[in-house]
Formats: structure tokens, C-alpha cells, sequence
């Protein structure tokens, strides 16, 4: 047993000045190569660098991607664009085709001005095809410039074979060849998912019409090309097949154009959209030729513009009938759609950019995709009428299934809490029961939700910590109590058999402040659901809001209004900031606030940030990679009463990986 002496664990490890480590170069991608990279297999480096050969076509210049497997287990991406360049860096004195796959943060796609190299761009950050040479055994680059050819080689990330000039080329031969030895210890598998692959490069040339884009597969001799001159509505309209159509497809593209009071020059999206009278849809998303399988506010923006101009032809010619309410979810039910954004600077949730998070896409897309559809429809008023109906019909199905489960839930139910203020669908696919952290915050929440799906149920202060608490105990709390009845689930334990037909909100969401005590709460709550209600955290019912810590006012500019942007922490704000300064905006014109806490948000501001489906942040709860069993050790360490000392111990160990916001 350890011993305390002077307040400190006499055992303990030293925290020192000593114990501050600086990681240099690519080793922080070494070290956690997961926060950078998917690492189930090395497909998402490879697609960095693919991404850069698309990037460079997005920009204009090259019409070839060529991609091969070679037999040793490497793979080789080989464009005609203009060729990295292999000069000295003016501040760095290295070359800098070199600093672009050593350095993190370093790139050409950070200028986003007019005139700069990539004004669009898939990458952002700055550490995409660093990360694929930290992951790699070998990686040898291959650039065709100015007449001459040069070739670099790295091993394990560090130069092995420095910039060297090769000999002279043809002056219309250009480009860039990386090929890369993955490093089968960072990754689950070694195996590229070849179909996985497949999609990615054939979506590349669905995107960049008339470009053509191969893969080569060595040990068959097999290759295969994709070029389409259709673009999307060709490759929606392959993937659908058969299928029956409602209405013909309709696609459209619009773009901001210089002077726009809102958007940047460039930025707008183009759109291919069928409905289909049944069978699979298909959904495909894409930001500057970016695959965003998780979606994001692009395509809210999609689904809101097509919403609107349906419900609007609807209304316009009475089709409507009485007590029925058209949703977005009615309209969007039965269409496919591949849709291709391009945003100035995107944000993404996180570096694999599965999910656009940027705010202003919304808008964007839905004012572009709406007033198209709506040319259409009064173009085409039969096909207008098909459409509406459909998603009448759809609105019909969804109100007779919400009647089936009010029927089935009406007899025996608790009386409600009487600080919950409830929503009025009864659709549990549809309906959110936010747990707000205080009444002053409970308050801008209830004024600023949207009432017809979203209950709140404020709560005062902390918790009780329920980890070592009975069951059959649990409902001596006030607030255990109302959250149990509220949600229409009674405790239960992780074998149990639970019905889960009493379910009254699809989503339970956890919503406090953005620091210290509110991050307490959402463990103590998160405590809660593993602990006592682990059927809803298995079934993803479970989920945690995330607030902005920081709100930025732009006085107006020119033709562009004032602005309020929101930064959900300072990675995110470093970001904005940037791109303010990359549209002119004087440094020092603008104001920077934290919020310190829910309370200061005004209703609208809450609503946006936190509790508007298409711009909020909000985090799914899962187990992760842990699993159960570890999971539950480490909240027995985290939670548990008489485990002070373990708890110290590993607060002493990992305290410094924490993110603190001063």
C-alpha cells in the first residue's frame, strides 16, 4: 500500500521540468496516429494524396490521375498538374517539396485569397501528406517542372535520399508521382479495401468531369478507367439503375460571383437529385471533391432548399390537405442525390473529414438549391404535383405511425415532471429531450427550440454520482427521478431484458456549459446512463451538445453585412481568424467574446449554436474501443468512492494530455 507523506503519494512519479516532452516533426503522428488518420487500414493516406492530384485539377491544371498497386505491396498516384515545387522555401532554406511532406501545418492551401495557388481545396490543415510519410516505410516523390525531372525518398518520415535533379523532360511534361510503402505496424490491416479504393477514384471522376482517372492493379495486369462527361446526373442516374422515377431528375449548379454580399467569390454547389418511387436511394456528399460519408450542413442545406420549394409549389397551388404538416423529412424520404460543395474554408469535424461542420453552407446550398427547384416546378407543373403528393404521402405515413405509438403508450403512464416542458410530436423517431444544465439556461432553451420536437428538462445543479448507487435507491433523487419518468425508461442494469417501447425522445441530449463544472456534469449524467440506463447508450440514444466557447462579431465590410461566427473552441477560432484576414478584413476590426456559460446565450443564439439540427455540434455516445469491461474499470477508478488514490495517481500520469482552456 502507498503512503502519504506531505500531501503526496510517497511512490508517486516525479512531475518535473523534466517531464514536459516537445514532439518534434512528424512524431506527434507516430505517437498518435489515430487523431490524424483512420487506422483500420491505409486507405486514408493514400487518399491524401490522391486528394492532391484532384486538388490540382479542381484548380485547372491537369487531366489525368493514374493510381497503381504495384506487386511489393506499395502504391503509386501520379497526376499531370503543374508539379510540386522544388525550390527553396524563402524563409525555411529547404525545398520545398521537402517541408510539404516533413512538416505538419505547412502547405499551399492555407492562402485562400484570390490568386492563390488552391482558391479550393480538400485540404485545410496542413497535414495531409505529412501524415501519409510519417505512416510510411519509404516514400519516394517523383516532380516534373520547368523541363526537368527530380526525385526525393524519405524512410520512416526522414530524408534518406535528398532532392536530387534527375536529368531534362519534355517542356509539356509536368507533374507530380508519389509512391508509398505504408507501414504495416500503425494499421489494423495492411490490405487496401480495393472496393473502397474503387468508389473514391471513380467519385473523383464523376466530380471532375472530363477528367480521366485510372487504377492499375500490377499482379493481375488489370486497369481500369473512369471519365464522365455527364458528371453527376450520368453517375446518379448509373447507380440508380432501373429504378422508377417520380419525377425527371433534377440537377442544377451556382456559384457566387464577385461582388456577392454574402458568399465568396466561387463558392456555391452543384447537385444532381432523383426521387424514386421505391428501392434504395443513394446519397453521396462532397465538399471541394472531398467525400463527407457522414454528411453535414451542405447537405442540410440541400435538404432545406428542396423542403422549401416544395412546400412552397404545394401551398401555392392548394395541394395540402387540412391537418397535414409537411416536414423536410416528407420530402427528402425518397431522394437520392450526389451533391459537390465548394467552400472557401471548410470545416471539418476533425481530419479525416467525414462531416462538414461549417455553418454558412446551410445557406449557401439552400438559397441556390431552392430558387432552382422552384424555376423547375413552375416549369413543370405536373412533375411539380408528383412531387408534392409523394411527399404528402409521406407526411400521411408519418402522422398515421406517430398515432400508433401515442395509442400504445397512453394507458399507465407517470405523471410528467412538472419542469419539463414537452414538445408535441409523439414520434420518437423525431423527438429530443435536452437535460439543461440551470434554469436561467433552461429558460433561452425553452424560447429558443424548435417546440414541435425538442422537450427540456432543466436541472438544478449536480447530479448525484450514481455509480455506487442501488438501483431501487436511485428514485430518492429528485432529479434521477424526473429524468427516468421523463424519458419513459425505468432503470435497469446491463443484462436485463429492457422494452424500450415506452422510449418518448429518439434522442436524450446532454447540454451544459463549455468548462469545468459543466464538463462535471456531463460526467456524472454520462455516469448515469452507463451505469443505470446502458440499453439507451447501446442503441446510440444517448448524446452530448456541444456549445461554442467563443463568439466572433465582424462589423460590416464593404458589401457584406455584420457577422456573428461562432467557435467551438481555440483551434476552431485560430481558423476563423485566418480566414478573415484571408478576406481583407482589418486586423483588430473584429471582437472576440467567451461565453461563460449557456445562460449568457440569448434564445436565438442557442438555438443556432447548439439546438438547431443542421448547425449543431452534437456527439453520439458509444463504448468506443475500449469495450464494456475496460470501460467499466475505468469508471470505477473515475467515479468510484474509495479510489482517490488511483484516481490521483493516473491524473498524475495522463494530466498533461489534457485540453485546458484558459
Amino acid at each position: 500500500m502507498c503512503s502519504i507523506s506531505g500531501g503526496h503519494l510517497a511512490n508517486a512519479p516525479q512531475y518535473d521540468e523534466g517531464s514536459i516532452k516537445v514532439l518534434k516533426g512528424l512524431e506527434p503522428v507516430r505517437q498518435r496516429p489515430g487523431m490524424y488518420t483512420r487506422t483500420e487500414n491505409p486507405l486514408h493516406i493514400i487518399q491524401e494524396v490522391i486528394d492532391n492530384a484532384a486538388d490540382e485539377a479542381l484548380a485547372g491544371f491537369g487531366g489525368k490521375i493514374s493510381v497503381t498497386l504495384h506487386t511489393d505491396g506499395s502504391i503509386s498516384v501520379e497526376d499531370d498538374g503543374r508539379g510540386i515545387p522544388v525550390g527553396l522555401h524563402p524563409e525555411e532554406q529547404v525545398p520545398v517539396v521537402e517541408i510539404v511532406f516533413t512538416r505538419l501545418h505547412a502547405g499551399g492551401k492555407f492562402d485562400k485569397k484570390a490568386g492563390g495557388a488552391y482558391a479550393f481545396s480538400g485540404g485545410l490543415h496542413g497535414v495531409g501528406v505529412s501524415v501519409t510519410n510519417a505512416l510510411s516505410t519509404r516514400l519516394e516523390v517523383d516532380v516534373w517542372r520547368d523541363a526537368q525531372a527530380h526525385r526525393l525518398a524519405f524512410q520512416n518520415g526522414d530524408v534518406v535520399e535528398p532532392l536530387a535533379l534527375q536529368g531534362s523532360v519534355g517542356k509539356r511534361r509536368s507533374g507530380t508521382r508519389v509512391r508509398v510503402w505504408p507501414n504495416p505496424k500503425y494499421f489494423d490491416s495492411a490490405v487496401i479495401p480495393a472496393a473502397d479504393l474503387v468508389h473514391s477514384l471513380r467519385s473523383k471522376a464523376v466530380l471532375l468531369s472530363g477528367v480521366k482517372v485510372s487504377l492499375t492493379i500490377e499482379k493481375t495486369g488489370e486497369t481500369r478507367e473512369w471519365q464522365y462527361d455527364d458528371g453527376l446526373k450520368g453517375y446518379l442516374n448509373e447507380a440508380l439503375g432501373e429504378a422508377e422515377r417520380i419525377v425527371p431528375l433534377f440537377e442544377g449548379k451556382r456559384y457566387a460571383e464577385a461582388g456577392d454580399d454574402t458568399f465568396s467569390e466561387g463558392e456555391g454547389a452543384h447537385w444532381a437529385v432523383v426521387w424514386s418511387a421505391e428501392g434504395p436511394v443513394v446519397r453521396e456528399s462532397y465538399v471541394n471533391l472531398i467525400p463527407t460519408p457522414a454528411g453535414g450542413t451542405h447537405e442540410a442545406g440541400l435538404r432545406d432548399g428542396l423542403f422549401n420549394a416544395v412546400k412552397s409549389f404545394a401551398e401555392l397551388h392548394s395541394l395540402i390537405p387540412k391537418g397535414v404538416k409537411l416536414l423536410p423529412e416528407d420530402v427528402f424520404a425518397r431522394a437520392s442525390f450526389v451533391l459537390s460543395a465548394k467552400i472557401l474554408d471548410p470545416q471539418f469535424q476533425g481530419q479525416i473529414k467525414e462531416r462538414l461542420n461549417s455553418r454558412d453552407a446551410v445557406r449557401l446550398v439552400s438559397a441556390y438549391v431552392k430558387n432552382a427547384l422552384e424555376l423547375t416546378l413552375h416549369a413543370d407543373v405536373e412533375a411539380g404535383k408528383k412531387l408534392a403528393e409523394s411527399a404528402i404521402r409521406q407526411a400521411q405515413a408519418r402522422a398515421r405511425s406517430a398515432q400508433k405509438v401515442e395509442k400504445r403508450k397512453s394507458s399507465g403512464v407517470a405523471v410528467l415532471p412538472g419542469k419539463l416542458t414537452d414538445c408535441e410530436s409523439n414520434d420518437p423517431e423525431r423527438t429530443e429531450l435536452f437535460l439543461v444544465e440551470g434554469d436561467s439556461a433552461g429558460g433561452s432553451a425553452k424560447m429558443g427550440r424548435d417546440k414541435t420536437f425538442q422537450a427540456i428538462l432543466p436541472l438544478r445543479g449536480k447530479v448525484l454520482n450514481s455509480w455506487e448507487v442501488d438501483r431501487d435507491r436511485l428514485f430518492a433523487n429528485n432529479e434521477i427521478h424526473d429524468i427516468s419518468v421523463a424519458i419513459g425508461v425505468d432503470p435497469h442494469g446491463p443484462g436485463d431484458q429492457v422494452d424500450l417501447s415506452g422510449l418518448r425522445y429518439g434522442r436524450v441530449c446532454i447540454l451544459s456549459d463549455a468548462d469545468v463544472d459543466g464538463s462535471h456534469i456531463q460526467v456524472l449524467l454520462l455516469t448515469l446512463f452507463f451505469r443505470h440506463f446502458p440499453r439507451l447508450v447501446e442503441a446510440g440514444n444517448v448524446y452530448v451538445a456541444r456549445p461554442p466557447l467563443f463568439r466572433v462579431d465582424v462589423p460590416a465590410q464593404g458589401k457584406r453585412t455584420a457577422r456573428k461566427l461562432y467557435c467551438l473552441d481555440h483551434g476552431e477560432l485560430e481558423a476563423v481568424q485566418d480566414k478573415l484576414r484571408a478576406e481583407g478584413v482589418r486586423e483588430g476590426a473584429w471582437s472576440i467574446s467567451r461565453f461563460k456559460g449557456l445562460g449568457e446565450m440569448s434564445a436565438e443564439q442557442l438555438w443556432e449554436t447548439t439546438m438547431n439540427p443542421d448547425t449543431r455540434r452534437l456527439v453520439a455516445v458509444s463504448y468506443g474501443d475500449l469495450g464494456m469491461e475496460a470501460t467499466v474499470d475505468m469508471f470505477d477508478m473515475l467515479m468510484g468512492k474509495g479510489e482517490s488514490a488511483q484516481r490521483r495517481a493516473w491524473l498524475e500520469e495522463k494530466g498533461n494530455l489534457a485540453d485546458v482552456d484558459v
